[in-house]
């Protein structure tokens, strides 16, 4: 069984998935670009899902092996923290269509197989 904590950090990493998902439901990425408050709110949810993916594989190295990019994603949280004013809007929105779909199926198995 993994850790109390590790399973939190996944629980959060899935709940900003979700979040994200609600958030760009419907809409496009010139609304994304167009709306000041949705591009904060995808952003700190990324911010989230960064800082929660370090901290568990701070905790649980193995879960590289089940998440694809890790570096990648924790990077990209950096980055929108670090370095806010080279925020480019078709990474983003490139990400949000890409690559949050794929994280989120894979913390899903996770959280449904608890594993070691």
């Amino acid at each position: 069984m993994r850790r109390r904590e590790v399973l939190k950090c996944l629980f959060d990493i899935a709940e900003a998935c979700d979040a994200l998902a609600e958030f760009v439901a419907g809409r496009t990425r010139d609304d994304y670009v167009a709306n000041r408050m949705l591009r904060s709110a995808v952003e700190r949810q990324f911010m989230i899902i960064g800082e929660a993916l370090r901290q568990a594989l701070q905790l649980d190295a193995s879960l590289a092996d089940s998440i694809s990019e890790t570096r990648r994603i924790i990077s990209f949280g950096n980055r929108l923290i670090h370095g806010y004013s080279l925020t480019d809007h078709d990474i983003v929105w490139g990400v949000l269509e890409k690559d949050v779909p794929v994280l989120r199926r894979e913390v899903a198995i996770l959280l449904e197989d608890p594993g070691p």
